[in-house]
């Protein structure tokens, strides 16, 4: 038996620590490929920027265009390459994050990540979720090593729209649920090996944030004001979680995400952690969860507004094949869906979504929500 937990170097986080930043990343190098989309670098990377070039980096800025795809990545890459940078800087969301890290392996460079939202748990893991160029799940990409920094500034969460942080509050939710089901399966985590205790508490502790803190910290979010409750979500979301999820593991709610991906429309104008949260409520029904632990999650999932019906995922309208195609993505090979404790099939996930849909409708009918 071989357990493993892994995370990044360093973590830092705090209110304006970008204008502090190149004390942290000079040690890697002052010749740097920053990547960053356009709202990215407007409230996040030139901040950074400038505070690097007032200190003698030499800065290299490449226009993220959005996919986590091999051609996004390798195109990247090349500039960096031409420009012999010695550290890659990744600015923004999950997919940026995770093109960050493919491109400084490819590179063979450290990597340093500034989160300019806290709705993924990817900032801290050596693994990438990759896409193709139209955005549809591909694989997951492993590496040998962590970021070596992770640059967390609160100022910057506290001012990003609040659907990001409820989003990355599901991201989070998940953690727990996942981690449990491959605690009882005694199954592998993203690094390939068995739990640790660490691992476990980490995301028992993650949960317990999101449930005491997470509603404070939303509301702050929305005045954008960095407050304990906000910096306590921040952590939840990105370190707990990104601890948590990857030497605790993960198991059908991010597979039932995988699964969205295999369908068109408007469910791609949702986020991550949004597809995420229904993925949660698939999991526990999966499970057989008991009435009151489903509703506790069911309970705080629709209280931060996130997807609870079909409806809600823009898929009213589905029919059984479009959920077999969502239920055989979920459960193909490789896929974390199969760490749970029992055999999940495609058909299994069909049900499940349709449980939750039905469960849930009723659920609100009742109290006379919408």
């Amino acid at each position: 038996m071989t357990q493993i937990f892994a995370s990044p170097s360093t973590y830092i986080q705090g209110k304006d620590v970008l204008n502090e930043g190149s004390q942290y990343i000079e040690k890697f190098g002052k010749n740097v490929l920053m990547l960053a989309g356009g709202s990215a670098k407007k409230y996040a990377g030139n901040t950074l920027i400038a505070n690097l070039e007032a200190n003698g980096f030499k800065v290299n800025v490449a226009d993220f265009q959005g996919e986590a795809s091999d051609n996004e990545i390798n195109r990247i890459a090349q500039i960096g390459k031409a420009a012999g940078a010695e550290v890659v800087i990744g600015v923004g969301g999950g997919k940026a994050i995770d093109s960050a890290k493919s491109i400084a392996d490819i590179l063979g460079t450290p990597v340093v990540i500034v989160p300019t939202i806290a709705s993924t748990d990817a900032p801290t893991s050596r693994l990438s979720v990759l896409y193709t160029d139209e955005g549809n799940f591909d694989r997951y990409e492993f590496y040998q090593k962590n970021p070596e920094l992770v640059l967390v500034d609160t100022r910057v969460i506290a001012n990003a729209p609040v659907r990001m942080l409820a989003s990355g509050i599901a991201d989070a939710l998940a953690t727990f649920v996942e981690v449990r089901d491959v605690q009882t399966a005694y199954g592998d985590t993203m690094l390939g090996a068995k739990q640790t205790l660490a691992s476990i508490a980490i995301g028992q502790m993650a949960e317990d944030t999101l449930f005491a803190y997470g509603h404070a910290a939303i509301e702050s979010n929305k005045v954008h004001a960095v407050t304990p409750a906000l910096e306590k979500i921040v952590e939840a979301n990105t370190l707990l979680s990104g601890l948590g999820f990857e030497s605790g593991g993960l198991a059908a709610a991010h597979s039932i995400h995988n699964g969205f991906t295999a369908l068109k429309g408007d469910i791609h104008h949702l986020t991550h952690g949004e597809k995420v949260a229904y993925g949660i409520l698939t999991e526990l029904f999966l499970d057989g969860a008991d009435e009151a632990t489903f509703e506790k999650y069911l309970e705080f999932i629709y209280s931060l507004g996130l997807p609870t019906t079909l409806a809600d995922l823009h898929l009213a309208d589905a029919s059984d094949e479009d959920l077999l195609l969502v239920g055989q993505q979920a459960t193909a090979a490789g896929e974390t869906i199969k760490q749970m404790p029992y055999e999940v099939t495609a058909d299994d996930v069909v049900s499940a979504l349709k449980g939750v849909d039905g469960y849930v409708r009723n659920w609100k009918a009742v109290r006379g929500l919408n």
